[in-house]
């Protein structure tokens, strides 16, 4: 496959630099912009995969960058800002960012989502071909509406299975309380939310055998989950 190009979205000039040098390092394309509204028409014009997204740019908020590209595009974009706050990245993925870096970084860091985003990407071309999911041990038929694990298949919930064929088709994406709760219950009310945590408790405890907890979901405090891409 051709190299995957990466839009960078960041009006300090120090900082985009050193995005390009890794990028440019690790073979992959890319293009910058240093505003939201330069952004937007890099994204609409050139296509890129993906894009790394800083919040504070000086023209527009990055969170309606977000919002925009979101409105034609499903390309992974991961933000990067020195926004630390959780109600930030919370309002940031809720608008439809797939993931949440904060300043400073690690270049190593910067990579290894980079490289999820990838698989992300490779996984949805052949995924509208394939009735079926795997992802380690774990497989799900969504044909037969089965669910296993190394051979062994795993009795849900219908709850259950249906919160874990959303991190399926969002395998390697911070999902929000918010956005989990309004797909598997139709809202976010606060007691929706423990329900989600009862929920998160059993899945895990039947997909998570002993001496293997943490490796399919990531919990992000106060933020929401991620089913990890193994």
């Amino acid at each position: 496959m051709n190299k995957m190009t990466v839009l960078v979205v960041e009006d300090d000039a120090a900082i985009r630099n050193l995005m390009e040098i890794t990028l440019r390092a690790r073979d992959y394309g890319y293009l910058s912009a240093a505003g939201g509204e330069s952004a937007i028409l890099a994204a609409a014009s050139r296509n890129p995969d993906m894009i790394l997204l800083d919040l504070g740019l000086p023209d527009l908020d990055g969170i309606e960058v977000i919002r925009r590209v979101r409105s034609w595009s499903d390309m992974p974009i991961i933000v990067i800002s020195a926004r630390s706050e959780d109600a930030d990245k919370i309002e940031a993925l809720d608008a439809g960012a797939d993931d949440y870096l904060t300043k400073p970084f690690s270049v190593d860091e910067l990579l290894a989502r980079l490289r999820v985003a990838k698989r992300r990407i490779l996984r949805e071309k052949t995924q509208s071909i394939s009735p079926v999911f795997e992802n380690g041990d774990l497989l799900i038929d969504f044909g037969a509406g089965t669910v296993s694990l190394a051979g062994e298949e795993i009795v849900l919930t219908a709850g259950e299975y249906k919160l874990l064929c959303l991190f399926a088709r969002h395998v390697g994406k911070v999902l929000t309380h918010t956005y989990i709760t309004d797909k598997i219950w139709g809202n976010s009310l606060e007691s929706d939310v423990a329900s989600l945590r009862v929920f998160m408790a059993s899945l895990r405890k039947k997909i998570e055998k002993k001496g293997s907890a943490g490796k399919y979901f990531q919990t992000h405090v106060g933020i929401g989950y991620r089913m990890n891409r193994l």
